[in-house]
């Protein structure tokens, strides 16, 4: 392959990838815990989005337990959202991990 068609190619590929960050800015993903008693949403920047709580679980002499489950779901929706964001990415760059993405 030639430099030049190297290159053109790397500059396509850099416009995929800015649009696909773009349009990850829009998706969203949620997690949950407590069966759904705790829901939250975070974008594809992993930005928490929405918090849901069902009142239920609401406890004022069991405060730990609803920190415990915000946490949770927390980390569950930024790890669907990391999966997300590798998976999308990854058909843009065949695999290849780079650096920063």
């Amino acid at each position: 392959m030639g430099l030049g068609k190297m290159m053109k190619q790397m500059q396509k590929v850099q416009g995929e990838l800015a649009r696909m960050q773009e349009e990850l800015q829009e998706r969203t993903v949620a997690g949950s815990s407590g069966g759904g008693a705790v829901q939250v949403t975070v974008n594809g920047k992993q930005e928490v989005c929405q918090v849901k709580i069902s009142p239920e679980v609401v406890d004022p002499d069991d405060v730990s337990m609803l920190e415990d489950l915000v946490m949770a779901a927390v980390n569950e929706a930024l790890r669907q959202c990391q999966e997300m964001v590798n998976s999308e990415m990854g058909k843009i760059t065949g695999g290849l991990k780079i650096p920063g993405l």
